[in-house]
Formats: C-alpha cells, sequence, structure tokens
C-alpha cells in the first residue's frame, strides 16, 4: 500500500455549493417542515449537498427570516440515526468534535474507543479549536473531564494528545535513531540499558505525543531497521487494554490517517448490527476533510466501495443521508 506522500492532497466529499442562497435555503427548509409531516428526503438532500461553512449561514437566514432556531427545528422534525447525522452536520466541527468527546465520557461508562479516535486523529490547529468549543459549551476545560473520567498511563495519553502540541516540523535523522531505541526498549526487544520501565514509558509516549508526523513516519523506519519488527504489531503484541489502543491508534494515523478511518468504518458495518455512532462520527467529522481519501482506501483493502457497504447496512433516509455524504460510487 502505498504511503500518501508528504503533504498528500486530502479532499472530502463535500464541498461549497455553486450559486448559494442562504435565504433561499432558509426557505426551502422552513417549508419541508412547515405543517404536518416534513419532507425529510428535502431536507437531508439540501443539508448534504452544502458545506458547513454554508449551513452556518443557512442558520442565520433562518434565525432572521422566521425568528426561530434550525437546529431546534430538525430536532423536533426529525429522530433517531437520521437526527443525530443531520444535526451533527449542522454543529461546527470543533463543537461537533467537542460534543462527541463529552459524550464519550457521560454516564456510567467511558466510551474509551471514542475518545483515542478523535484525540490521535486531530491536527494541533483542530485541537486547539476543540479545546476552545469544549469550554464555550460545557463551561469546564477538556483536561479536566478527561482527568476526572479516565486514569492511569491512559489519562496521561489522552491529556498529552488534548494539549495540541505535537511539534509541526520535519524529521531529525540522529533523534529518529534516539526515539527508535526508546521504542525498542519499551518494547522488549532491545536490552533495557536506561532506566525503569515508569520512565521509558514516558518517554515512549511523549515520543507518541509530541513528535510530528514526518519524523515519526522515520522513527518507524529506523525501528525497523534496528529490530526487523513492525513498532504496530509490536505494540499490539507487548501491550494490552486502552494504553495499547491509544498507542496503536496514533500509529496508524501516522502511517496512513484516511486508512485508519477506512478500517474504523468497515469495522462499524461489520457482523450483525451496526455501530452507527461510530459510522455516523466518521462520516459527519471526515466529510470535509478525508473523505474521499477514505473511500480510495476502504475499496482498495476491502474490494467494494464505501458506497456499497452502506447500502448493504443501513436503510431509509438515513441510509439517503449517508450515501449522499459518500458521494460517488467507486
Amino acid at each position: 500500500m502505498a504511503k500518501p506522500a508528504q503533504g498528500a492532497k486530502y479532499r472530502g466529499s463535500i464541498r461549497d455549493f455553486p450559486d448559494f442562497d442562504p435565504n433561499q435555503d432558509a426557505e426551502a427548509l422552513y417549508t419541508a417542515m412547515k405543517g404536518f409531516g416534513s419532507d425529510k428526503e428535502a431536507i437531508l438532500e439540501l443539508i448534504t449537498s452544502r458545506s458547513n461553512r454554508q449551513r452556518q449561514e443557512i442558520c442565520q437566514s433562518y434565525k432572521s427570516l422566521y425568528g426561530k432556531d434550525l437546529m431546534a427545528d430538525l430536532k423536533s422534525e426529525l429522530s433517531g440515526d437520521l437526527q443525530r447525522l443531520i444535526l451533527g452536520l449542522m454543529m461546527p466541527p470543533a463543537h461537533y468534535d467537542a460534543k462527541q468527546l463529552k459524550k464519550a465520557m457521560e454516564g456510567a461508562g467511558t466510551d474509551e474507543k471514542a475518545l483515542i479516535e478523535i484525540l490521535a486523529t486531530r491536527t494541533n490547529a483542530e485541537i486547539q479549536a476543540i479545546n476552545e468549543a469544549y469550554k464555550e459549551d460545557y463551561h469546564k476545560s477538556l483536561e479536566d473531564a478527561l482527568s476526572s473520567d479516565t486514569s492511569g498511563h491512559f489519562k496521561r495519553i489522552l491529556i498529552s494528545l488534548a494539549t495540541g502540541n505535537r511539534e509541526e516540523g520535519g524529521e531529525d535523522q540522529d533523534k529518529a535513531r534516539e526515539d527508535a531505541k526508546v521504542a525498542a526498549e519499551i518494547l522488549e526487544i532491545a536490552d533495557t540499558s536506561s532506566g525503569d520501565k515508569t520512565s521509558l514509558e514516558t518517554r515512549f509516549m511523549t515520543i507518541l505525543c509530541t513528535r510530528s508526523y514526518p519524523h515519526l513516519r522515520r522513527v518507524f523506519q529506523e525501528f525497523i531497521k534496528m529490530t526487523n519488527y513492525d513498532v504496530e504489531h509490536t505494540i499490539k503484541k507487548e501491550m494490552s487494554g486502552d494504553v495499547k489502543d491509544a498507542f496503536v491508534a496514533i500509529v496508524q494515523s501516522v502511517k496512513n490517517k484516511p486508512l485508519f478511518f477506512a478500517d474504523k468504518l468497515y469495522k462499524s458495518m461489520k457482523g450483525a448490527g451496526t455501530d452507527e455512532k461510530t459510522l455516523t462520527r466518521i462520516m459527519v467529522s471526515r466529510s470535509e476533510i478525508d473523505l474521499f481519501n477514505i473511500r480510495r482506501e476502504f475499496i482498495e483493502k476491502y474490494d467494494k466501495s464505501l458506497h456499497q457497504a452502506i447500502e448493504g447496512d443501513t436503510s431509509g433516509d438515513f441510509m439517503k443521508a449517508l450515501l449522499a455524504i459518500c458521494g460517488g460510487e467507486d
């Protein structure tokens, strides 16, 4: 599988709608929701064919034309999976991610997989925006929320990722060798010489959570040269639980982020029952970033298109909306 070149062109499946007129769209949505029973198809067709920026303008126009809150109206007209999907598309991305993180920490159990999926894949700028949105929407810092909801080494990894402080530079050959050596020691392939396990684990976390993507790609190459093993495979073998899952997600995201999401989408639809929450979260959050690339990775790995997978696994208006976001048959 060819790795995406540095600065590879990522593109979403949804872009700005040409000849956009927010007032006209607001009117169309108002009409679709007027009277008894709403025209769900008209709603989903319109919203899935506008970019997020344009949807924010439609919200403004709707409010000024009708003195009503579009989100509230959509919420009362729609229900279930379709409602979750459409409301997700309507939210600004950072606020959507903040809400998903909040949901993952609500109630009795924590959804560690959702926390990992979001925090391990977002860029510094995205993480900064999520922190601001979280504070604005929930009057509590994301760090405090993670602190009270997770524990131990896993908590430290998430808090480190949530600072959005990853280096932005290129690779450093000598540092990459050093980093690969730490990785080999912590993963118990090399003979440990430099200190106790806890401090090594912390160094390994620092490497995976703060080094730049280009630098980490080099570290992974050095690791193979040094040990003849792949770092991802070794983490899976030597570690366990949430810590393992978090480190594996970071490594996969560094190697090929669209492929990471393609795998998650495949798993959300595999076997009996569909994990609609994960399916929705990824389709919404990647729709304007790299969903086109995710589609390419999906068909290459699974020999069927994302479009086919969605068609085979979902139904009704929820399916129509997902297919509209997916765009294209591949």
